[in-house]
């Protein structure tokens, strides 16, 4: 199910398709601490469920585990060194970069933008 990309403002296209980030602390989803899921802005899979958030300190919202099969990956050398980066399986949107210095019990940290997310409380 991909959605129409005209329905995106033109900041939430540059970090989904052109792979962007938004300003570390500007995503309103770094507070968010309701129970619910996590879904990809523009074709509205579900990605994450609130109970692997985590605070990372990092300025972007941070899971330990996402849901099965959402992902693509590749590896990102835009600042000199591979980064693991990770693209939503159903439209393709970026949507962060995987780290392996989160918690336990997966020692991942799914790094999203939060602008390419919504938030849907249970």
């Amino acid at each position: 199910m991909k959605k129409n990309k005209t329905l995106l403002s033109s900041e939430q296209k540059l970090v989904l398709f052109e792979e962007g980030t938004e300003r570390p602390g500007s995503s309103e989803l770094n507070n968010e601490k309701r129970t619910g899921s996590y879904y990809c802005v523009n074709c509205e899979t579900k990605l994450f469920d609130s109970k692997s958030k985590y605070e990372s300190g990092s300025g972007w919202p941070s899971f330990f585990e996402c849901l099965p099969n959402v992902f693509d990956t590749k590896t990102d050398n835009h600042l000199g060194y591979p980064r693991t980066e990770y693209h939503c399986k159903n439209c393709g949107g970026h949507h962060g970069h995987l780290f392996d210095d989160g918690p336990q019990p997966t020692g991942k940290r799914y790094c999203n933008n939060g602008i390419c997310l919504i938030f849907k409380p249970d």
